[in-house]
């Protein structure tokens, strides 16, 4: 199936057995809380494994000058120690091919030290601890390099990053600098976001072994064929040779895209010793391995009349990419589609600096774009003293801005309205300042959101055994966004059979081929080949019945139709019956502009002693297509909105500019928000059926709920004090800093 026309209507619009959009609990649920829910490092297939260790850099730019490995080696327990001096050869990485993850990544390659904390040595044990304590006892001198390591002060070496495939770096429509010259008010501000760590509960972890020529490695991958092809390019060794398994994953957010040290190392160990190899990156070790969000400096510029209408719209946005890396931060990009305005301009300029690797974080350009975007909308509302919903009513585009193509759907104005009513927005004070509560001055803040919609080929297999149980595989994998559950959701209704006559595999790359988990893609990619897979079925068992597959209704454990009934166990007999569904991307992502929309509406307090900011509510209002599962979706809404808070208020990973390491490399100093940081907060989603995303008509989800969150917050504390912060995050400092004597 390829997405050239609308979808037409099917038998999840009549949603006869109430599955689609019903709260049902996870599938998966019971076998997590029992701890009966392998995650990599806990998988015991094969013989027992041996435990690797990684040795970091301790320099973030030079090579190793010299290591001694003796005492190590005669570590108890200890089987090998890896490093440049005898580790397996491998395939250069290099910046060829569209997709960046299934790019070769040798480790321990050369001498050359590019990052703090990048893996040089390798050490394996029987044990995890004989492995971390031998770890210790490797000796390593460097011939250290001076670095540059802050985006700021490299700004005069900024590049224009390298586009495609969606990603280009400029767009242009009118002229924006004369008319952003001549416009009777203007807002002109430069706002800053800092690094962000994914902060997953799971760390990266990999158990590897090989039977032959193959290798099996289950470990916590978002994108099994992007590991699977990973493997394989930098192992030089066949595509079908590299089994990838990853049936559980505790949290992803993009920082499990790529496949990391942990992977690639117990893989040739496992095949230099001949024996399974674990390998457990610690947390300390995460925010160096893996990768980050990367620090965005970001200058807005917005002409509007006098009655607000916007007339110029500049958005700029400089990031870093590691030295050798080539991904930039699109914080950008959500300005080309949100606000009308005739002269328009946004350009994104990368900084290469010697810091571990920056890649996708949840909503990637989104999440921090929006921070300022909307930011310097609700300048604007100030400036012009309106309010900041109806500045952005008079800005409502009837198309694409710059693509000049119609919408797929476009609810914010419903989002902002209904948020508005439910929020008590009416009680807002315009003025800064006006409300107080004791020593607490309150305020109230509100943003836009949007997140792009996309769709990714994926294929599925289903099977109706001879006992009526369907099972369905796919490589796809759980993030922990319920996957299991709303994908048993659909073929639960397509086959009308009980959701525990649905057996979902997962999360194995010896199944059909996926796009995996990323970029809210995969519900609309898995779920719409697991769609035509059951389509597919369905008619096989209604022509097999003899009844004409239009007319076919399925429920209760049968097929009827033109006056005929069938069970569905007979006709799988016992050898079942089997069908194929995939999903392509077509002409329908050309045509419409896809985005998923929201609001977020936020109250907070400050205290005038300290500074101290503590949010008292928050409000999302979302229009993302139709909703599967309504305990999911809000769930992760709520998710995004929460880390939403963080990055208003929280999350700031500190580089020394000395020395090219995060400071605060651990969970106890780099603040995530805690239960009590989240006191009410609430989703809703606006009913929404998108004809022209895919066959499910859904968006999506996962990445909407923090797209700009933290705008709402930051809006708020103006609200509450007039102090703007324009540098995230939000701290008290910055409050006391704004504040009058």
């Amino acid at each position: 199936m390829e997405m050239n026309q609308p979808a037409p209507p099917n038998a999840l619009d009549r949603n006869e057995h109430r599955n689609i959009g019903a709260p049902l609990d996870r599938v998966d649920g019971r076998l997590k809380v029992m701890g009966a829910a392998p995650y990599a490092y806990e998988v015991k297939e094969g013989a027992k494994p041996a435990y690797g260790f990684i040795v970091e850099s301790t320099i973030a730019k030079g090579r190793v000058a010299a290591i001694d490995t003796a005492a190590a080696e005669r570590a108890p327990g200890v089987l090998m120690v890896m490093t440049h001096r005898n580790a397996p050869r491998q395939a250069p990485f290099s910046l060829e091919g569209e997709d960046r993850f299934a790019r070769p990544k040798p480790y321990l390659n050369d001498p050359q030290v590019q990052y703090y904390g990048e893996p040089v040595a390798f050490v394996v044990a029987e044990t995890f601890e004989q492995a971390r304590a031998a770890a210790q006892m490797v000796r390593i001198s460097y011939a250290q390099q001076k670095g540059e390591y802050e985006l700021q002060p490299n700004l005069g070496k900024a590049e224009k990053p390298k586009g495609g495939a969606g990603r280009e770096p400029d767009s242009d429509v009118g002229d924006f600098e004369p008319a952003f010259t001549a416009a009777p008010v203007r807002i002109d501000a430069t706002y800053t976001t800092p690094f962000h760590i994914h902060a997953q509960m799971e760390p990266h972890a990999s158990l590897a072994w090989w039977e032959g020529d193959r290798v099996i490695i289950h470990c916590s991958s978002q994108l099994l064929e992007s590991a699977q092809k990973c493997v394989s390019n930098t192992l030089q060794i066949p595509n079908e040779n590299v089994r990838i398994v990853s049936r559980y994953i505790g949290g992803g957010f993009g920082g499990k895209l790529p496949i990391y040290a942990d992977v690639l190392l117990s893989a040739m160990a496992a095949r230099e010793l001949k024996r399974p190899v674990k390998t457990a990156l610690t947390r300390q070790q995460m925010f160096h391995v893996t990768t980050h969000r990367s620090d965005t400096i970001q200058r807005l510029r917005l002409g509007a009349t006098r009655d607000g209408v916007l007339t110029a719209i500049g958005h700029e946005s400089w990031s870093h990419s590691a030295r050798f890396d080539d991904f930039y931060e699109s914080a950008a990009k959500q300005t080309r589609s949100l606000y009308a305005g005739a002269n328009r301009m946004t350009r994104h300029r990368s900084v290469r600096l010697d810091l571990p690797v920056s890649d996708s974080a949840r909503a990637p350009g989104e999440a921090v774009g929006l921070l300022a975007l909307e930011c310097a909308m609700d300048e604007l509302a100030h400036q012009l003293r309106m309010d900041p919903i109806e500045l952005r009513l008079r800005n409502e585009p009837t198309e694409d801005p710059e693509k000049h193509i119609p919408y797929s759907s476009r609810q914010l104005v419903a989002c902002m309205q209904e948020g508005a009513r439910r929020f008590g927005w009416n009680k807002r004070s315009a003025q800064p300042g006006q409300l107080r509560e004791g020593r607490w001055l309150v305020g109230t803040g509100m943003c836009a959101a949007t997140r792009g919609n996309l769709l990714r080929a994926a294929k599925c297999k289903v099977t109706l055994q001879g006992d009526g149980m369907l099972v369905a595989r796919m490589s796809m994998t759980d993030i922990g966004t319920g996957s299991y559950t709303v994908f048993t959701q659909i073929a639960a209704e397509m086959l009308g059979l009980p959701v525990e006559k649905v057996s979902m595999q997962l999360g194995d790359s010896d199944f059909p081929e996926t796009a995996g988990s990323g970029g809210s893609f995969g519900a609309a990619s898995a779920g719409s080949a697991l769609y035509d897979a059951c389509e597919n079925l369905r008619t096989k068992l209604a022509q097999s019945a003899g009844i004409d597959p239009a007319q076919a209704r399925f429920g209760g454990g049968m097929v009827s139709g033109g006056g005929k009934t069938a069970h569905l166990d007979k006709l799988a007999g016992s050898s079942g019956v089997e069908a194929q569904g995939e999903i392509k991307p077509g002409e329908m992502e050309k045509k419409f502009s896809q985005q998923a929309y929201g609001a977020f509406f936020a109250e907070v307090g400050v205290d005038l002693d300290s500074g101290e900011i503590r949010l008292r509510r928050m409000l999302g209002v979302f229009a993302a297509g139709r909703i599967l599962n309504a305990k999911t979706a809000r769930s992760q809404a709520i998710g995004g909105m929460i880390w939403g808070v963080g990055s208003a208020l929280h999350e700031e990973a500190v580089v020394d500019p000395r020395h090219g390491f995060f400071v605060n490399h651990d969970i106890a100093e780099y603040h995530v928000p805690v239960h009590a940081d989240i006191p009410a907060i609430d989703a809703v989603f606006l009913p929404e059926v998108d004809d022209k995303t895919n066959p499910l008509k859904i968006k999506g989800v996962g990445e909407l709920g923090i797209s700009g969150a933290g705008a709402a917050v930051a809006n708020a504390v103006f609200n509450a004090t007039g102090v703007r912060i324009r540098d995230y995050p939000l701290t008290l400092d910055k409050v006391l800093a704004g504040l009058p004597a």
